[in-house]
């Protein structure tokens, strides 16, 4: 399997709106993964339209949203991320309120084709994202995976599983619902 994986911007628009329109995706298309930029009222759930406009309102204002994995050309996956301060909703959050003044970026949603997944894209993201968040000054990389004994369907496991990341080395920081732990990594920046 060849797999890369690339920032999205704004010449690769076109390849995010191509795997969201899949099969599988008809709750990324809903929310465009601008749920959590967005505050007050439904936030972004069931506004397409608006949700895709105003995401590619950011790509094209040179914002990098989040990061697309390529299977030879083909968009297979997705990951959003970016500084905490970016997802006005993550401080009203019960669960994910903040734990700490310290600057941290989030990952607050993945998304693999249905028929790409179990082959390995979602760890290929998380690993490209550590790498992508400290490439770009980031010191502490956060988010906020499912933790249930019962598997969950695929389609509902947008933050990820605890065990992607703690294969990935973060650690458990907060819990304040019993199902969903806050993860941190600390990222040292690469030397030479």
């Amino acid at each position: 399997m060849r797999l890369t994986v690339q920032p999205l911007t704004r010449d690769r628009w076109d390849d995010l709106v191509e795997l969201f329109s899949r099969p599988g995706g008809s709750i990324v298309r809903g929310c465009w993964c601008m749920y959590y930029r967005k505050s007050g009222g439904s936030g972004g759930l069931g506004r397409g339209k608006a949700n895709k406009r105003a995401m590619k309102a950011l790509v094209d204002g040179g914002t990098v949203p989040g990061l697309i994995a390529y299977r030879d050309r083909r968009p297979v996956g997705w990951i959003s991320l970016g500084p905490r301060e970016d997802y006005a909703r993550l401080e009203r959050s019960r669960v994910m309120k903040r734990v700490d003044e310290k600057p941290v970026w989030s990952i607050v949603c993945f998304f693999v084709d249905s028929k790409e997944r179990g082959q390995g894209i979602t760890r290929a993201l998380l690993r490209d994202a550590i790498d992508y968040a400290r490439s770009n000054g980031a010191t502490l990389l956060e988010a906020y995976p499912i933790d249930k004994k019962a598997r969950s369907h695929p389609d509902f496991m947008w933050f990820g599983a605890k065990s992607l990341y703690d294969h990935a080395g973060f650690r458990e920081v907060a819990r304040r619902k019993e199902t969903r732990p806050v993860v941190r990594r600390g990222l040292r920046p690469r030397l030479g």
